[in-house]
């Protein structure tokens, strides 16, 4: 027998989003699921029933009280201002829509759980982070530009509702980066280059959320009335190289200069949204404590970061053939001072360690690696 909650989710027109709509429409305890944005979903949708709708408008109240909608999700912060039309339209949709969806809920008296997607970006990458970082952790760089300054505005006004309402309860999820086969994101796209650039001395640690375990964790926060806020990652660490290494595609380490030249490149082509934030994160990576997720909110991923890193490469096939064209063609529009000659040799394997051993890397960054070629050995 179908329950009584009524679900409403924004950002279906995604294929996250939709996948997690669908999800839940299967639940028992779910009746009805009224998926929200802009455009219509591609693809079957199942027992979802689609509003077009912009939560950036006041009228988003409307639909939350003529459904009688008592759950929310909200899977609407995005991180890549391409698919969002340019930068000030993404920030509109993160930080405006969310204030207006949050205002509406409020409003309505039977709204009486909210769900967020949020991010471990928050956190942001530095030579000066934690290991790991907890919950209650303040990134060591305040977030001044970009994705990671909306998450944190979004996160701030999260954070008031549930002042606000505390007979609502509000569960933030910060996800590690959701990676699997049909996954399109920033990371997605790096790791999906045919030779990727990678910061010269610097081998990042890594955390992957399997999408598969991100749709389970929705289904299992919208049907718990567990509130708080919540790290979220596959069990263990992956260096950048070895996640190189098992995609079998080569790597070209590059000065921070040049990385960031060869990203200003990459965005204009349309190939990978390389952005400031993407550059720090895969020079320093980051680690996050998952504590929480299993003893207080009770979710136990089913895919290790490494599992769900190698279900995301099975599909992708090595490309170390035309390592060299590319290689030349990306030096020849680079400036003279970042063009650097493609290695010879494949990047060396990292022993992986367990995600408790995290602690014992020095603090602030990841491993750094003695430069190749004719540079000193230290």
């Amino acid at each position: 027998m179908a329950g009584d909650r009524v679900v409403l989710v924004t950002g279906v027109s995604r294929d996250l989003g939709r996948r997690c709509a669908r999800a839940l429409a299967d639940l028992p305890d779910v009746r009805r699921v009224i998926g929200v944005d802009v455009v219509p979903p591609r693809g079957d949708v199942g027992d979802m029933s689609f509003v077009r709708a912009d939560i950036r408008n006041p009228v988003i109240a409307k639909v939350i009280a003529k459904e009688d909608v008592d759950t929310v999700v909200h899977m609407s912060v995005i991180a890549t201002p391409g698919s969002a039309g340019g930068r000030n339209t993404m920030k509109e949709l993160n930080v405006i829509g969310t204030m207006q969806l949050l205002a509406a809920c409020q409003k309505s008296p039977k709204v009486t759980r909210l769900v967020v997607k949020s991010t471990t970006t928050v956190y942001g990458a530095s030579n000066r982070d934690p290991a790991m970082f907890t919950e209650d952790m303040e990134p060591r760089r305040a977030p001044r530009a970009g994705y990671a300054k909306d998450v944190a505005e979004v996160e701030g006004y999260v954070r008031g509702f549930a002042r606000r309402r505390p007979d609502c309860d509000v569960a933030l999820l910060r996800c590690a980066n959701v990676i699997g086969p049909h996954v399109v994101s920033p990371i997605t796209s790096y790791f999906r280059l045919p030779v990727i650039p990678t910061v010269l001395g610097f081998d990042a640690r890594l955390q992957f959320l399997h999408e598969d375990d991100l749709v389970r964790v929705l289904e299992h926060a919208v049907t718990t009335r567990t509130a708080g806020t919540f790290n979220l990652a596959g069990d263990g660490v992956l260096m950048l190289s070895q996640a190189l290494r098992r995609l079998q595609r080569p790597a070209v380490p590059m000065p921070g200069v040049g990385v960031g030249a060869l990203g200003s490149l990459l965005r204009s082509a349309r190939m990978a949204d390389f952005s400031p934030e993407q550059q720090a994160f895969l020079t320093y990576g980051r680690g996050v404590d998952t504590t929480l997720m299993r003893e207080v909110l009770g979710f136990e991923p089913r895919f290790t970061t490494a599992e769900a890193f190698a279900d995301f490469a099975s599909g992708l096939p090595p490309t170390g053939g035309r390592a060299e064209r590319l290689v030349g063609q990306v030096a020849e529009r680079l400036p003279t001072t970042a063009t650097l000659e493609a290695p010879r040799t494949p990047v060396a394997a990292v022993e992986e360690p367990p995600l408790r051993s995290v602690t014992a890397l020095p603090v602030g960054h990841g491993r750094r690696r003695p430069a190749r070629g004719g540079g000193s050995r230290g």
